[in-house]
């Protein structure tokens, strides 16, 4: 069984997108399969290569695109995906071409599937149009928004099935008209072989922070407006008159950046938020060994109720506490005071006293570590998630997996 992943990008560029990419592809060569993937014109940093090994893994590449204003660089990305996809199934024969959103990668592969009457899953990990207006490029209910979506539903009937990270996901798809008979929840997850037990915290590093006394909270990862993160700077007054010793840690960068610092420069406890910018990635888990509760406050927005996060997840993994906003996609990873705690999502005092709470309860904390490390074991590993792929596969092959 030969499947090949149709990607907007991969490894070795380092995104939630590539992590959740890296992990499918291993579990499912560990069942015996055959996997590829190719990524498209928008793989950042190009090599030049038509091929490339990365972390064990095959990645085909599709040559950059020349600059063009938008929609015209959007299709001409199609087509150029469109015509590599032709070339690689010369080369690779795949049996199962599997294509990950965004939108643009099912078009290009749908019309290729299509002619060499190969099956096509369409996984979808966000909708477009919602990630344009999560990531502020965007407005919702615009003409760009409109057209997107269109899209979307357009890929999702005409794929012969199609995969979507969560329930939230699902739901809307059924509004739209898809088949529910076609579409397969296959959820976030990780790979557990790379989590194990935290390593202690790296006391040197907390020191040179300034974080060696303190309850740290923490968040990691992309600062984009929908992450809430103002709401978190913004609770932190509130939260230190409660925990005097509490300081915030934050690990990353993104649009929001500049407009955090400036935020967080203007705080009445401006001393105790920290930023250290982006890290190498092999540096990230020192980061996180310093941290006592890692914070999601996301914001109420289509995006966030939709579809679930991957960073708690991975937090969990590696027995860390939690608190996020009670949004849709954090309700389908957490269950409010056993693996984690929820808080009034856009309410930065509500934030202030889930936090305070959580870091006055330090008895109840091995638990809460404990049951969630047990359920991300128990429903979230990629080594056993990955077999929501196999009947869907079989189905579409014919082949017996």
């Amino acid at each position: 069984m030969r499947i090949l992943h149709v990607l907007d990008h991969s490894l070795p560029a380092h995104s939630g997108y590539t992590f959740r990419t890296r992990a499918i592809l291993k579990a499912q060569a560990a069942r015996g399969w055959e996997v590829a993937g190719l990524s498209s014109c928008r793989q950042p940093d190009p090599t030049g290569a038509a091929e490339e090994m990365v972390d064990g893994l095959r990645f085909f590449r599709t040559a950059p695109c020349p600059p063009s204003p938008s929609p015209i660089r959007e299709w001409r990305e199609i087509e150029a995906l469109a015509r590599r996809l032709d070339q690689v199934i010369d080369q690779w024969q795949p049996d199962q071409l599997h294509a990950h959103s965004p939108v643009l990668t099912a078009l290009a592969a749908m019309r290729i599937a299509r002619r060499r009457k190969l099956p096509l899953v369409y996984e979808i990990r966000a909708f477009w149009e919602d990630a344009a207006v999560g990531n502020g490029t965007d407005r919702e209910g615009s003409a760009r928004y409109r057209a997107t979506r269109m899209l979307e539903t357009y890929a999702a009937k005409r794929a012969d099935a199609v995969a979507v990270i969560c329930e939230g996901l699902r739901a809307d798809l059924v509004a739209r008209g898809v088949d529910p008979g076609k579409i397969v929840v296959s959820p976030n997850g990780v790979d557990l072989s790379l989590f194990g037990d935290p390593p202690p915290a790296d006391q040197a590093l907390a020191e040179s922070l300034g974080l060696a006394e303190a309850e740290v909270v923490g968040f990691v990862g992309s600062f984009y407006d929908y992450e809430g993160l103002d709401d978190l700077i913004a609770a932190m007054p509130a939260l230190i008159a409660a925990r005097p010793r509490a300081k915030l840690l934050l690990v990353g960068g993104g649009p929001m950046e500049r407009a955090l610092h400036a935020q967080a420069t203007a705080s009445p406890v401006a001393d105790r938020i920290v930023f250290v910018g982006r890290v190498p990635h092999q540096e990230v888990e020192r980061y996180y060994g310093l941290i006592d509760l890692l914070a999601y406050p996301r914001k109420a927005m289509r995006l966030t109720e939709l579809v679930t996060p991957l960073k708690p997840l991975e937090a969990m993994a590696q027995r860390r506490l939690v608190a996020a906003s009670d949004v849709g996609g954090h309700r389908e990873l957490i269950e409010h005071n056993v693996t984690g705690t929820l808080f009034p999502p856009d309410d930065p005092p509500a934030l202030a006293a889930a936090l305070a709470a959580l870091l006055a309860d330090r008895g109840g904390w091995d638990r809460r570590r404990a049951d969630a490390r047990a359920f991300v074991e128990r429903d979230r590993d990629w080594a056993s998630n990955i077999a929501r792929y196999a009947p869907v596969y079989g189905r579409l092959t014919g082949k017996t997996l």
